[in-house]
Order: structure tokens, then C-alpha cells, then sequence
């Protein structure tokens, strides 16, 4: 018996038995079956505000990566950058600049969308409407305009009618506040995304969110619906993470994706290189599970999700049950 625990215990280490291994495994598999998506875009625009007026909950990394996943997969996106700090811009690699002409300039000027829009030098499928600094004053530039809430659905709705090749999905940035530039955003959206971070104080200010849109649903925009929830940040060696996630399946059942978005060092290396993870490094556990996100949203079709109005706030009769098969959050392989 003592010489059988002696072998055991003297067995040679095994790689292919290790974490990291199992990891690299895993993203091998997911990455193949990425590799044989393929997705046709049809029907009108869908456009997208993705918004939660908690700062550091991935807001702009999960509107840049998305729209560049999407672009990736052969969809036309636009993204608009209503944040006035200018990220999402910077992370598209479009030049922004206090002379460029902006967002700014559309909602105070009355500038056409088209004539602000830039190429990312990442794809030609890939738009941005970029912001500047000049953005910082419009909230308060704009209480005295004539409708002001629908500055920018106005001109997005010129802009899709007069493009002959009008994009797949326009994904709108929101700054971290629930003031007249998000208002704007969720005058022009038909789908609210709302990222909500894997930790402590996840759902903190929830409810006053979807207590806005029930507003604007009511006075504004009928249309706008909550969509789509992603998880991010998500670590799986904390037990913090996989209870965050469960409570917020609990809640909103239909809407949160099955995949959620790791922590990961490369997803957050990226933006200092003026790219999106996608270009980054498109093989890295990040970028596969952006891209896997992505594959979700293109494949929601209209008719599942959208619901009646009252619906933003109301899930608790949902009975779909999404699983969890998708939650990986080791950053060894970021």
C-alpha cells in the first residue's frame, strides 16, 4: 500500500492536466467555433444605446469591441460618441481633436450626421461619429434648443434615409450620467444594452435607470426597450463574481447574454494603442468573448426582443433560463 501512495505521489506532472491548459483548451474550441459563424444581416437598423450611469462598468470597451466584433462578422456598424471624454473615439482610432468636427456639432448646429462620420482605420465597415471636448458644454447649450431631446434622433433618422448603404447597427456611447446627452441617446435608440460589472454594488442604481427609461418610454420614445444586459469584469476564481452573476439572471432572465466578458489585460492594453481588442489581439480570451457576445446580439432577431413598453422594468414572467456555460474568467490566457 505504501509503495502504491509513493508512485502516486511521484507521478510526473502533466501539463494537459493543468488550469492553464484546460484554458487554452477551451479558447481553442471557442475559437474554432467562431470560425464557422456565419451570419446574414438583414432588416433595418438596429439601433443600440448602451448606457448605465455608473462609471468603470465597461461602457465604452463593450460599445467599441462589440461594433468591431460585429464589423468582423461582416455587419456595417456606426458608433456614435456621445461621451464628451472621447474614448470610444480614441479607441476606433478616429482623430477627435477641438477641430474635428463632432457630435457637437449635430446637436448644437444642426450639422448632418454624414458630414462628421469617420472611417476607423480598423475596417471600412467600421463608423464613428466622433466626440470632442466641446461635448462637455452641450448639456448645457442644449437646454435652451428647440426640442432638444430629439436633436439626435433627428438627425440619425435623416442620416439612415439618405445613406444608401445605411449600417447594420448603430451602437451610441452614453456618458456615465442620466443628463440630456443620454436622453438624447435613449430618444434615438429602439434597444437599451446596459453593461453591469461582476462585483459588489453590481445592480446599485438599477432601478433608477430603468426608472428613466419608463420616462422617456412614456413621454419620448415608445419604442425603447432594455434588450440586452452583459456581464463584465467577470473573474471566475472569485465566488463574488458567480454570485453577481446569479442574482442578475434572477432578475432579467431574458436579457442577460450567456456570455460574459472576462477580466483581461489585453482588453484593457488596447485603447492605449488606439485599437479595439479585436485588432489587438483577436486571439486573446477578451477579444473571443466579445466576439462571442457579438454573435448573441446579430442572432436576437427584432421580433424576440422587442416586448411592450412596460417591459424595461418587468422580467418576473420570463421563464427562459439562459445557462452559464460561457462564464470564464481566468486572466491567465487575456
Amino acid at each position: 500500500m505504501a509503495d502504491t501512495e509513493n508512485a502516486t505521489s511521484s507521478a510526473p506532472f502533466s501539463f494537459e492536466d493543468s488550469p492553464i491548459a484546460r484554458e487554452l483548451a477551451d479558447l481553442t474550441s471557442r475559437r474554432k467555433v467562431l470560425e464557422g459563424v456565419q451570419l446574414e444581416f438583414t432588416g433595418p437598423t438596429r439601433v443600440l444605446t448602451v448606457s448605465n450611469q455608473k462609471g468603470g462598468v465597461g461602457k465604452t470597451t463593450t460599445t467599441v469591441n462589440l461594433a468591431s466584433a460585429l464589423a468582423s462578422l461582416g455587419a456595417r456598424v456606426l458608433v456614435i460618441d456621445l461621451d464628451p471624454q472621447g474614448n470610444a473615439s480614441t479607441a476606433l482610432g478616429v482623430p477627435h481633436s477641438a477641430d474635428v468636427p463632432s457630435v457637437y456639432d449635430v446637436l448644437i448646429d444642426e450639422f448632418p450626421l454624414a458630414d462628421i462620420i469617420q472611417t476607423s482605420p480598423e475596417s471600412e465597415r467600421l463608423l464613428c461619429a466622433p466626440s470632442t471636448i466641446h461635448l462637455a458644454g452641450a448639456e448645457i447649450e442644449l437646454v435652451s434648443q428647440v426640442a432638444r431631446e430629439h436633436r439626435l434622433r433627428t438627425a440619425l433618422e435623416d442620416y439612415l434615409q439618405s445613406d444608401d448603404e445605411a449600417p447594420h447597427f448603430v451602437l451610441i456611447d452614453c456618458p456615465p450620467s442620466l443628463g440630456l446627452l443620454t436622453i438624447n441617446a435613449f430618444t434615438a435608440a429602439d434597444e437599451l444594452m446596459i453593461p453591469i460589472q461582476c462585483e459588489y454594488y453590481a445592480l446599485e442604481g438599477l432601478s433608477q435607470l430603468l426608472g428613466s427609461v419608463r420616462m422617456i418610454q412614456k413621454h419620448l420614445n415608445p419604442r425603447l426597450h432594455l434588450s440586452t444586459i452583459l456581464l463584465t469584469m467577470y473573474d471566475g476564481r472569485t465566488r463574488l463574481a458567480q454570485q453577481v452573476a446569479d442574482e442578475v439572471r434572477a432578475h432579467f432572465p431574458r436579457e442577460v447574454l450567456h456570455t460574459v466578458i472576462p477580466r483581461s489585460v489585453r482588453v484593457s492594453e488596447a485603447p492605449s494603442f488606439g485599437q479595439t481588442v479585436i485588432a489587438y489581439d483577436g486571439n486573446s480570451a477578451g477579444a473571443i468573448a466579445y466576439r462571442e457576445a457579438a454573435v448573441e446580439i446579430a442572432q436576437r432577431s427584432r421580433s424576440q426582443d422587442e416586448r411592450s413598453p412596460s417591459a424595461a422594468g418587468d422580467t418576473n414572467n420570463s421563464t427562459s433560463h439562459p445557462h452559464h456555460g460561457d462564464e470564464h474568467g481566468e486572466e491567465g490566457a487575456s
